[in-house]
């Protein structure tokens, strides 16, 4: 089944817009406690309870107040707790034992988009069969229970300092950041009150940079999609190393201080590499389609598999429990210690980097650049509607060619953006130039195959998401 309104991560778009409006959050609030009041498994007459968070752009007021009503109305109770990164929504929604958790954020995304997830009760996302009921519900007509069923509602106040303990917990007892020197770059969102304090009462010293808020300002030329910020700020302020977070916490990018940016693909090494060192299994690791190879070739050097999944997070999620695997994560920076929590988290997934460097007892440089990798260009190419891309002859000959040039030491892969009329076409391998040029070509092929079959001048390519780092 197709489903209708949830993304891979909820639901998300332009405040506004259908559906990020106050009439479609209030119904998905009632369609989502319909559905929990029908399906919980709590005692006759019980009601069950819905964490909502939020990061701080200023429609999550509107749309906090939306959700509360319509849970309200279909007589679920609702505890608030403010901003607050979306991996603490699911930690709090499992610890409290509440029947579900709902986070108001937009992730990286520019203040004038906003969006809704849901968590399960044991702090993961919601399985699929209760998501195709809410949507269900969501097509049928909102009503309201009688005036005796209503949900209550009530606001958590400790709530920032039950998540701040819960991120400590998991760094080692006998270990601790004294002496270390840390640029934190919160993106003026839901982490800007958490992770500084959750680094200093380890022992930091923390300076930090995004952690005023004012609504408008999240992920505006801050934290972890502007790594480039806190790499000039780390060195600035002579930092040992530097933390970017994104708008609601859950990714995490790292620099040196000499502002050398690591990328996910890097952390999830350092991570699995220093488990082997303490002596602790690692069963395999999952990345996505767009992982470095050099973290796949690297992995292999130290008998770990490694899997490959669709890129998203639910994706590497749903990967590591059918595996039974413990590590994964995007090279954007969604790294996932299962052993540690149920979801991704940018503040945990720091303090594993940080306890390898203390235990290991090497400077950041030569811990973080253990992962040299290989360079990587994306090009984007506009895509005709309903052009068929996967099956045109002149692209499968195109991508066949390249890929047996790299005779196995490289990597091609063609994949349409879920969000514009774009086609990434991304060529990885260990020589810079050739996969600039081998990249180039595709990309002509393509146009070249939209033009024959339409008629039409073929479009420019748009470069902007190559990535100057890993191009040597």
């Amino acid at each position: 089944m197709k489903r209708k309104y949830f993304g891979t991560d909820g639901v998300r778009g332009k405040v506004g817009e259908y559906p990020i409006t106050p009439d479609f959050a209030m119904r998905l609030g009632y369609a989502t406690g319909k559905t929990l009041v029908a399906e919980s498994p709590l005692p006759k007459g019980e009601r069950p309870t819905v964490l909502i968070g939020k990061d701080p752009r200023i429609s999550g007021y509107l749309l906090e107040a939306a959700l509360e009503a319509g849970f309200s109305a279909a007589g679920a109770d609702v505890c608030l707790v403010g901003p607050l990164p979306t991996p603490g929504i699911a930690y709090l929604t499992r610890a409290l034992r509440l029947q579900a958790g709902v986070m108001v954020s937009a992730s990286h995304n520019t203040f004038e988009d906003n969006g809704i997830k849901f968590f399960s009760l044991v702090g993961m996302k919601l399985p699929d069969d209760v998501e195709f009921a809410i949507e269900a519900e969501l097509d049928k007509p909102m009503g309201c229970v009688a005036s005796w069923q209503l949900g209550r509602v009530r606001r958590i106040e400790d709530a920032r300092g039950r998540y701040i303990e819960f991120c400590k917990s998991a760094f080692p007892g006998d270990c601790h950041l004294r002496g270390l020197k840390l640029a934190v770059d919160c993106a003026h969102g839901a982490a800007y009150h958490v992770a500084p304090d959750v680094f200093h009462e380890l022992g930091a010293e923390v300076m930090t940079i995004g952690c005023k808020p004012n609504g408008f300002n999240i992920n505006d030329q801050v934290g972890a999609t502007s790594p480039q910020t806190v790499a000039g700020f780390t060195r600035e302020q002579g930092a040992d190393l530097g933390l970017a977070l994104d708008g609601d916490g859950d990714r995490l990018v790292m620099t040196d201080a000499r502002g050398n940016i690591y990328d996910g693909d890097q952390l999830l090494y350092v991570i699995a590499r220093h488990r082997l060192a303490q002596g602790l299994p690692v069963a395999g690791v999952v990345g996505t389609q767009m992982s470095n190879l050099a973290l796949e070739h690297a992995l292999a050097g130290l008998g770990i598999p490694f899997a490959r999944t669709d890129v998203g997070d639910r994706y590497v999620l749903e990967k590591l429990l059918e595996c039974g695997w413990l590590l994964g994560g995007e090279n954007s920076g969604h790294l996932l210690c299962l052993d540690k929590h149920s979801t991704g988290d940018g503040i945990i997934a720091a303090l594993q980097v940080l306890a390898a460097l203390r235990e290991q007892g090497i400077s950041p440089e030569e811990l973080l650049g253990a992962l040299r990798l290989y360079p990587q260009i994306l090009i984007n190419v506009e895509l005709q509607k309903d052009f068929p891309w996967q099956t045109n002859p002149a692209i499968l000959a195109a991508t066949r060619e390249v890929e047996d040039s790299l005779a196995g030491r490289g990597r091609v892969l063609l994949r349409a953006s879920g969000t514009e009329p774009k086609l990434r076409v991304m060529v990885e391998g260990e020589d810079a130039e050739s996969v600039r040029q081998q990249a180039a070509r595709l990309a002509d092929t393509v146009r070249e195959a939209m033009c024959s079959a339409s008629g039409n001048n073929p479009a420019d390519d748009n470069l902007s998401d190559i990535n100057p780092r890993r191009l040597g």
